[in-house]
């Protein structure tokens, strides 16, 4: 019980001060750099619900970001909605697609259950090609960014990034809330022990379905959110690529921790502006490559879990020490 109340005070205390922190940042980094980042660690911390604390590896969370963004660029560019009402539209209908790829896939396991959603998020890219709103290759350009509750103008930067950073704060309470429920202390089972849990009474195909739609729908809201920043959508946030990058983020913070999509987002995110404006930005999927290998041959748990590993093993050893 101890240790409980000593990791929800640590926790706290961490969220306290990065919200400060994240306050302050627009006075020395460039608002667009941070809102793309609160998009991308929203996306990667919705996909860690499933990869993370159920188990459950997809490749088709690209067609969650890309839905959201591309159904609430459509109802702000043609239906003249408020930014929150399209934001939300946006997130409920990536969630109604969560539901329908949920159903389809939880049946199946490891592997299976990855191609299965592969496959349907390779069938919503080549929809959203062929489609006449989304404008194909050519994307959905010129999305504004409107009035939130109807006065308070977005087109201002510093205003939309803190919308943004609203909005982070929101979804990624949600999962904290999710995963520290109840409800998820039975995905954190079935990721254990699926068998086990299933013998316990749990219906385990709906607890992941319910959780495979909480994904989806917070997916959407970083696709939503993503869309309005930068008054675009396209099939880049569709396409395969991006859900192997989320991967990429989840594995390279630590899987299965909270903060460790956060802190993978910030790294790729990072390296990718770094290294996009050179000559390097040529090689910049072989240098995400290198990374990913790395982080799988060195860092197992991650940036956040191999630091979290670090202080248990030599904390616990000191105080270990102390006692005896």
């Amino acid at each position: 019980m101890a240790n409980l109340l000593q990791s929800d005070r640590s926790f706290y205390t961490t969220a306290g001060i990065l919200l400060v922190g994240a306050l302050l940042a627009p006075a020395l980094v460039y608002p667009v750099f941070l809102m793309k980042f609160l998009c991308f660690a929203l996306f990667a911390c919705a996909f860690n619900l499933m990869l993370g604390f159920v188990g459950m590896l997809s490749f088709g969370h690209a067609a969650f970001l890309a839905t959201g963004g591309y159904v609430t660029g459509y109802l702000m560019t043609n239906f003249g909605l408020t930014p929150e009402i399209g934001v939300v539209l946006g997130m409920l209908a990536s969630a109604l697609l969560g539901w329908g790829f949920g159903a389809l896939s939880v049946k199946r396991e490891g592997i299976y259950f990855a191609m299965v959603t592969l496959a349907l998020a390779q069938l919503v890219f080549f929809f959203y090609l062929q489609a006449p709103f989304t404008g194909g290759e050519n994307g959905m350009q010129g999305i504004p960014r409107g009035q939130l509750f109807g006065f308070i103008n977005l087109g201002d930067n510093l205003n939309m990034y803190y919308f943004v950073l609203a909005i982070f704060v929101i979804g990624f309470a949600l999962i904290h809330r999710t995963v520290h429920s109840p409800f998820g202390q039975v995905l954190k089972a079935i990721r254990e022990n699926e068998a086990r849990a299933t013998s316990l009474g749990y219906d385990v195909r709906r607890y992941k379905l319910m959780a495979f739609v909480i994904s989806a729908a917070i997916a959407g809201l970083a696709g939503a959110t993503k869309a309005l920043v930068f008054e675009l959508e396209s099939l880049t946030d569709a396409h395969w690529h991006m859900s192997g990058e989320v991967v990429l983020m989840t594995l390279l913070g630590g899987m299965g921790t909270i903060w460790g999509p956060v802190v993978g987002a910030a790294i790729v995110i990072a390296i990718a502006t770094i290294f996009s404006g050179g000559e390097m930005g040529n090689y910049i999927h072989i240098i995400m490559g290198a990374i990913f290998v790395v982080c799988v041959l060195a860092f197992r748990r991650g940036v956040v879990g191999e630091f979290r590993h670090f202080m248990q093993r030599n904390f616990q050893a000191a105080l270990s020490t102390e006692r005896t």
